[in-house]
């Protein structure tokens, strides 16, 4: 399942929660969940943003999201199991995917 959390603490997501999943689907194709706007940084970080950074902390530049688009592949059991940078594409984490599926 993929799950999209958009964040505004970035300035791309002036939309609304009303209208950013219609915005998502005419601007980008998104046909995934998705869910309303939250804070992946700061004290006001989403507890599943701090339990995925905690887990998976990223590289040298710290555990915060550095932009959107970071993506976190979390196995069937709900353990996080790799982290991604903004510019890696989906199609990049494909085997990741199999892999985790398989086991």
């Amino acid at each position: 399942m993929v799950i999209g959390f958009p964040s505004d603490q970035f300035k791309q997501e002036p939309e609304t929660n009303e209208t950013m999943v219609k915005a998502c689907l005419i601007n980008f194709g998104v046909t995934f969940l998705i869910s309303e706007k939250i804070n992946v940084n700061g004290k006001d970080t989403h507890p599943l943003f701090v339990y995925l950074k905690k887990e998976l902390p990223g590289g040298i530049l710290g555990s915060n999201i550095k932009w959107n688009f970071t993506k976190f592949l979390v196995s069937k059991e709900g353990v996080p199991f790799k982290r991604y940078s903004p510019t890696t594409k989906p199609v990049e984490i494909e085997g990741d995917i199999i892999n985790l599926l398989d086991k």
